[in-house]
């Protein structure tokens, strides 16, 4: 007889051998105003162009209320008194916790306010707010009334703004005064929100504002549907107004959320109410084993990216838990102890981050690791550490796996997953809790294989394939795809552009696969390893070489605390691999260029990791010149576009920085680190092609 499967294979294997009897199983822990009529069904969409696709729908004719689902079930169970959110905000010292029975209360009066302000059913409510809780009930209340809430993250450019309200068409704004960034002094939102308003060509008819005493804003312009938030639900709690709960169909959106692409308008996916709910309920519980009460989940991340839509707001509260709302940084509110604080303050059973976040508390000067969390059984809660937003290196998961045995969370799990907007939860991790949804039986997680991030996740059919869509062998890299349909939590289409949907998802691979742009391989055990975007993939020689692999390579050197590698244009070799590195110490060098010592190993392990062929034709080092995105993502096109820029002798030229970017300054730093480079290495150390137009 063979070796038993592992519970996660198992339940990988029921849902997709019979998606309809397993997901009927996990739709059963919610309450449906109207029970579905069937579980999944299978249909054909013709778009204008002429175009046929199979597409897919989850319950349909059923009917649901999230909102229902995440307060007023658990009230009426009687766990009004459990704790709901857990606002801890170091930027302005507050602190406050709110149960479900105080949130139910909040939402319910604020319902009714947007109710008389003129919100009804299938309306969408733009958000653009700070990490208040404001913010959450804001998103609660919209979704109460069966609208549709568009979250824009508080702080983005007017233009960007703007954009986002054409392109949603809101009835009306949810935003505060202000946001506060970390140390930063607060930014007044009004300025913001009052130009993309004037921008826009859609004119919202109503703006709430939350005042914050940290920045007010001036007095309300009423005649433009300015409206104070505050003084609006004070009118409302004296007269008694509240709403009920509107449930709307499965299929119907519960919310827009536009991708933060870097080029072109924002596209903007699509989630239904009815898989949404379902697929977020089993995922927290499954794989990040948040199972109801008393269990306490912090989510380092924003409202306004998918990650907080998700694990801050829904899944924890579908389940019954305690989410915890952080307005602050990893570093700087007021040290790199500040998320080790959370974890022991509040008892978190599993903390989840972007692997960004980690390498700042590991690169960060001011203070210990671990400073502040008292004695060495201070993380003895925490069951999982979860990463996501891009690829985390072996090197950092095996260190915070140590660092968590050390701290008291011998039992705890650092968990890569990999997932994305369009995906709507995990497409790929290691499960906390496999046996759910499996029927019982053991519930020990797979084995840790850092660099890889973990398997498939229920109803994700991930597949490796060639550019012509044939599915490669184990242990080859190629386009990672997925097979349809999604799992529920997945998006069927972009909001009004079904074209779009087709052309950017369906259309390279002919509707079979939904091609997820990202490139790397599944080995022989099914792990899947995410070694880049698509359009990260370097061609050398005419040899495909993913920047992950040699960013694995280069980090593994202990000196090294991240690396982006991107492709520089060669004569010779068409790309050659280029490499800016941080180094893991106080004193960080001052010149661009990297010790000829520190140079040669780096050269050495990315020889002996990936091969001669990934050898780099340059690295520059410094600090604080990788640009990021605010959800953690590597902006590495930016810095490749530097490169290029240098290759032609244009150093001053300007680049395209997305309105996505964490700080802007980093671009800057990363010029003059270029410059410093070319300058200082001379002609003989350029790029083929450099030296052949000097």
């Amino acid at each position: 007889m063979g070796e038993k499967p592992h519970p996660q294979d198992e339940v990988l294997r029921q849902s997709l051998a019979d998606p309809e009897s397993f997901w009927a199983s996990q739709a059963e822990h919610l309450h449906w105003h109207k029970k579905p009529s069937s579980v999944l069904e299978i249909s054909e969409r013709k778009l204008q162009s002429g175009v046929k696709h199979d597409t897919w729908t989850w319950f349909p004719g059923g009917e649901i209320s999230t909102c229902y689902n995440c307060v007023d079930r658990h009230v009426l169970a009687g766990r009004g008194s459990s704790p709901a959110i857990f606002y801890d905000s170091p930027v302005t010292g507050t602190k406050r916790t709110i149960t479900y029975g105080e949130l139910l209360d909040e939402v319910e009066t604020l319902a009714g306010v947007l109710r008389e302000e003129g919100v009804k059913r299938g309306d969408v409510v733009l958000v653009y707010m700070p990490m208040v809780p404001a913010a959450l009930i804001g998103i609660l209340a919209i979704n109460r009334l069966g609208a549709i809430h568009a979250v824009v993250f508080g702080g983005f450019a007017s233009n960007a703004l703007a954009q986002r309200i054409d392109a949603s068409q809101p009835v009306a704004i949810l935003t505060a005064s202000c946001g506060i960034d970390g140390a930063k002094p607060a930014m007044s939102y009004q300025p913001l929100v009052r130009e993309a308003v004037r921008m826009a060509a859609h004119k919202p008819g109503r703006v709430l504002v939350w005042q914050r005493e940290r920045l007010r804003w001036s007095p309300v312009e009423a005649e433009k549907g300015e409206r104070d938030w505050a003084v609006l639900v004070g009118a409302a709690r004296e007269r008694g107004v509240k709403a009920a709960c509107v449930p709307v169909k499965s299929t119907d959106p519960i919310y827009i959320i536009h991708t933060s692409g870097t080029t072109g308008a924002p596209k903007g996916v699509l989630r239904d109410a009815g898989g949404h709910a379902v697929g977020l309920h089993h995922s927290i519980k499954y794989l990040f084993d948040i199972q109801g009460p008393g269990s306490v989940i912090f989510t380092a991340s924003d409202i306004g990216w998918v990650v907080g839509h998700s694990y801050i707001l829904y899944a924890p509260l579908l389940a019954g838990a305690a989410t915890i709302l952080y307005e602050g940084k990893p570093v700087g509110t007021p040290d790199a102890s500040a998320f080790w604080r959370i974890v022991q303050e509040y008892g978190v059973s599993t903390m989840f981050t972007a692997p960004t976040a980690l390498r700042a508390i590991r690169e960060d000067p001011t203070s210990k690791l671990l400073r502040g969390i008292g004695e060495r059984g201070g993380l003895r809660t925490l069951r999982g550490l979860f990463l996501a937003g891009e690829r985390s290196e072996p090197s950092l998961v095996s260190m915070y796996q140590e660092i968590l045995g050390r701290y008291g969370a011998r039992d705890a799990h650092v968990v890569d997953n990999w997932w994305s907007t369009e995906a709507g939860s995990p497409i790929t991790g290691r499960a906390l809790a496999p046996s759910v949804g499996s029927g019982g039986g053991d519930d020990s997680p797979l084995g840790i294989k850092p660099g890889s991030a973990g398997k498939a996740m229920p109803g994700f059919d991930v597949r490796v394939v060639d550019d012509d869509g044939v599915e490669v062998e184990r242990g080859t890299m190629g386009n990672i795809v997925l097979g349809m349909p999604l799992a529920p939590t997945g998006f069927r289409t972009l909001w009004g552009d079904e074209e779009r949907f087709y052309g950017g998802y369906l259309k390279r691979f002919k509707g079979r696969w939904l091609d997820t742009g990202d490139s790397g391989m599944i080995d022989g055990e099914g792990y899947v390893h995410v070694m880049s975007r698509n359009d990260d993939v370097l061609n050398v020689s005419a040899h495909r070489l993913s920047s992950g692999s040699i960013e694995q390579a280069v980090t593994s050197h202990p000196l090294v605390a991240q690396a982006c590698v991107v492709g520089i244009p060669d004569a010779l070799k068409g790309q050659l691999p280029f490499a800016f590195v941080t180094l893991l110490t106080p004193d960080h060098p001052t010149s661009a260029i990297p010790h000829p010592k520190l140079a040669e190993e780096v050269q050495g392990l990315v020889r002996a990791q990936v091969g001669p062929i990934a050898t780099l034709g340059g690295i520059i080092q410094g600090k604080g010149m990788i640009p990021k995105t605010r959800s953690g993502k590597t902006l590495r096109r930016v810095l490749r576009e530097l490169l290029d820029n240098a290759v032609h002798g244009e150093f001053e030229k300007a680049v395209q920085v997305p309105s996505t970017v964490e700080d802007a300054g980093a671009v800057e730093v990363a010029r003059g680190k270029v410059r410093e480079y070319f300058g200082e290495r001379g002609d003989r150390h350029r790029p083929v092609e450099m030296r052949a137009k000097l």
